[in-house]
């Protein structure tokens, strides 16, 4: 009886292993170019971008204008977001804060706590929890949110909503700044 419950634990963790994604951030350090969070935000940027479920289907495909400024240690991000499939929030604004060796601290009105960020050269990750609107639920939600520089006016997000420790659904969002 132990062996059976010893090999049905393993089986479980290798199962859920399976079922997560763990980027590893120091990868990115050297790789260029940089990514600067405030410098490249400092600006009005257009994003596309898609969700897709468990399965790989895309259940929302949206565009997303932001509005940056940064003010002294500060970066405020205002989104306003359009779908061209399903529906979510219409606006979100970020207040990010610059803190010390590369770490950052945001803050939005549907984020429940506040957003922890880390800066890796060429990468960025963001990790927070959200209370999710999914039609008429709610869902507790956690985000490992991956940002990566393409080019000095480009970048790709890509974000793992989790629910339990296991991804739920895949955003992957492409920015760019607009003249």
């Amino acid at each position: 009886m132990v062996n059976k419950l010893r090999y049905l634990l393993l089986v479980l963790t290798i199962f859920i292993g399976g079922c997560s994604t763990s980027i590893e951030g120091e990868h990115y350090v050297t790789m260029t170019p940089q990514l600067d969070l405030f410098r490249f935000f400092d600006s009005q940027i257009k994003g596309w971008g898609i969700v897709q479920d468990r399965s790989g289907n895309v259940i929302q495909r949206f565009i997303v204008d932001i509005k940056g400024s940064v003010k002294q240690n500060e970066l405020v991000l205002h989104e306003t977001f359009s779908y061209q499939l399903g529906e979510g929030p219409t606006t979100r604004t970020w207040r990010i804060e610059r803190g010390q060796n590369g770490e950052y601290i945001g803050r939005a009105n549907d984020i429940t706590a506040p957003a922890r960020g880390t800066s890796f050269g060429n990468a960025f990750n963001f990790e927070y929890k959200m209370d999710l609107p999914v039609g008429d639920d709610i869902y507790k939600v956690a985000f490992d949110d991956w940002f990566f520089a393409m080019d000095e006016q480009t970048i790709m997000n890509r974000s793992y909503i989790k629910k339990f420790g296991l991804v739920m659904a895949e955003v992957t969002i492409f920015m760019q700044q607009v003249d």
